[in-house]
């Protein structure tokens, strides 16, 4: 559409509000055609100083009053702050950081009488391996909750809803009780090299499960699962799991692959409800 397409009284009309502009669809074809035409704006701006010079007086004190307030106030630090700290409430939702908090004082439990047991007994199990591999579940499972999550409804209606976030709110699980791990795991004299590949492997179970059974019972029954048929029967025995020797380290590694090529073909995965549950 040419500028001089658009009629003046149709464009005194508008810029008066009148009720007989005419049809809705002549309406949207007005202001579409505005967006794109610079010249039919200044008409509409002439019309608009012409017919209602209180809005016109209006529109000047307004632009006056933000340009001294842009000049006796930058914004652009304040900016960047909200966008991290909105950034950091993406990844770290209230539920996530509590989690995280509980996580963070059961590895410290599990330091605590690991280094009591090696003033005791000696060869009893490492508490800190046989928790590290499950250790992040916890926080996994506030990752994606209706519950746990305040603003749930907000994070899925939002173009960040998905696999993307989901995954971005996993890593910064495992960037908080991954260190915390490896500086306990020092000190207690479990390796990383033992429990780092099954970590990452029981992570990455629990988020391609979350999209069939949800996230968090993938990640609770997972990490129930370990605790029975693992942890609970080498308390018992007093011997650490064959599950964590290092000859398995290549079926763990193995089994992470697998499941992270099924996590990049389900791209799309947790934008429906029932990963939520």
């Amino acid at each position: 559409m040419k500028h001089d397409e658009v009629p003046a009284e149709l464009l005194e009309r508008y810029a008066t509000g009148s009720p007989a502009i005419g049809r809705p669809d002549e309406l949207w074809a007005v202001e579409a055609h505005l967006e794109g035409c610079a010249i039919c704006r200044d008409r509409l701006g002439a019309a608009v100083r012409q017919h209602s010079p209180a809005t016109t007086a209006l529109l000047a004190r307004v632009g006056d009053r933000l340009a001294t307030e842009i000049a006796t106030n930058p914004t652009m630090p304040r900016r960047r702050r909200a966008r991290v700290l909105g950034r950091s409430r993406w990844l770290f939702p209230p539920g996530l950081l509590a989690r995280l908090a509980m996580t963070l004082l059961l590895v410290l439990a599990a330091l605590g009488l690991d280094l009591v047991a090696q003033h005791g007994r000696g060869e009893y199990p490492s508490l800190v391996l046989l928790f590290a591999p499950v250790a992040p579940l916890l926080g996994v499972a506030a990752a994606w909750s209706r519950r746990l999550d305040p603003s749930y409804e907000l994070a899925v209606a939002s173009p960040r809803a998905g696999l993307h976030l989901v995954l971005q709110r996993a890593t910064a699980a495992l960037l908080v009780v991954i260190p915390a791990l490896a500086v306990a795991g020092w000190v207690a004299g479990a390796s990383p090299a033992r429990w780092l590949l099954p970590c990452l492997g029981f992570t990455a179970g629990a988020l391609a499960l979350g999209e069939v059974i949800g996230l968090s019972r993938a990640a609770i029954g997972l990490a129930a699962g370990w605790v029975i048929g693992v942890v609970a029967p080498s308390l018992l025995t007093e011997t650490s799991p064959a599950l964590l020797s290092p000859a398995l380290l290549p079926a763990w590694a193995a089994f992470t692959v697998v499941v992270a090529i099924v996590l990049a073909l389900r791209r799309n995965a947790y934008t429906g409800l029932r990963s939520a549950r």
